[in-house]
């Protein structure tokens, strides 16, 4: 029995699924090439190499690693984890929640914006323009050497705001 064709099929209705905000996503990863809108992500979600990738009103219950070129966006996204990028695009956070911390190294831009974060929030050797304004971070605002220096505020830290966020 040929397999192959009853494994396209599901593939083929897992990615329907996702693209129409259908119930629950179940499973370890999920790579994100394009949008995913709003629905439950039970586990990862990986961004691949220079790929762009919207999470609208998503709900990922694990973590979201931006891989080297990738873009992300979110709006109101509920992540449980957190969201770590390094030699990204760009990062774009609005709305939302995220369980864990934001850790933004090495890559270009980033704009974080009304973001409730339970851990930190850290940028790290940026190269390219970066704001953080109106989150609430219950950890600490830390960013180093990045080029330009962060702007913005606004922001309600309940740790420290370190070296170049001390003002934001």
């Amino acid at each position: 029995m040929n397999l192959k064709p009853l494994h396209r099929q599901l593939t083929l209705a897992a990615i329907a699924a996702l693209a129409l905000g259908a119930g629950v996503a179940h499973a370890d990863e999920v790579v994100c090439n394009g949008r995913i809108d709003a629905v439950s992500i039970d586990g990862d979600v990986k961004v691949p190499s220079n790929v762009a990738c919207t999470l609208a009103g998503t709900r990922v219950d694990g973590n979201v690693k931006v891989e080297s070129g990738a873009s992300l966006a979110t709006q109101n996204a509920r992540i449980g984890g957190n969201v770590q990028a390094e030699n990204h695009r760009q990062v774009n956070l609005a709305g939302g929640a995220v369980g864990g911390s934001v850790q933004l190294k090495q890559g270009g831009g980033a704009n974080i914006a009304s973001v409730s974060v339970k851990g930190d929030i850290q940028l790290f050797e940026n190269r390219g323009a970066q704001t953080v304004r109106n989150n609430r971070v219950d950890g600490n605002l830390q960013c180093k050497s990045n080029s330009p220096a962060p702007t913005g505020g606004g922001n309600i830290v309940q740790g420290n705001k370190e070296d170049q966020c001390a003002r934001l």
